[in-house]
């Protein structure tokens, strides 16, 4: 997990703090300066804020990584490399919509 994940894991479970009724009014106080030294830090390393500009660049890396590991073998002709590639498609598509 990349140190940018770690934060953005962090932050969401300070906002589960803040957001419980059970939570004392110093656990809150202390979740809310966490969380603004959370962003701040965030901020100053660049990184979107969970925008669509951020569900882009995962989309992209997504579809970087399905590209690297439908990649068929040196030894297939033409043909052959799509309909490798078209199974493990169809394989990678079947498991995310048939229900386990």
């Amino acid at each position: 997990m990349s140190p940018v994940e770690a934060m953005r894991r962090k932050l969401r479970g300070l906002a589960a703090v803040i957001q419980d009724s059970a939570a004392t009014e110093h656990e809150r106080a202390n979740a809310e300066r966490l969380k603004a030294g959370l962003k701040a830090k965030l901020k100053e390393e660049g990184v979107p804020e969970g925008d669509w500009t951020d569900i882009a660049f995962r989309l992209g890396r997504t579809v970087q990584e399905i590209k690297q590991t439908t990649s068929p073998p040196q030894s297939l002709g033409d043909s052959s490399k799509v309909a490798f590639r078209l199974g493990k498609a169809l394989r990678h598509g079947l498991k995310k919509w048939v229900p386990k």
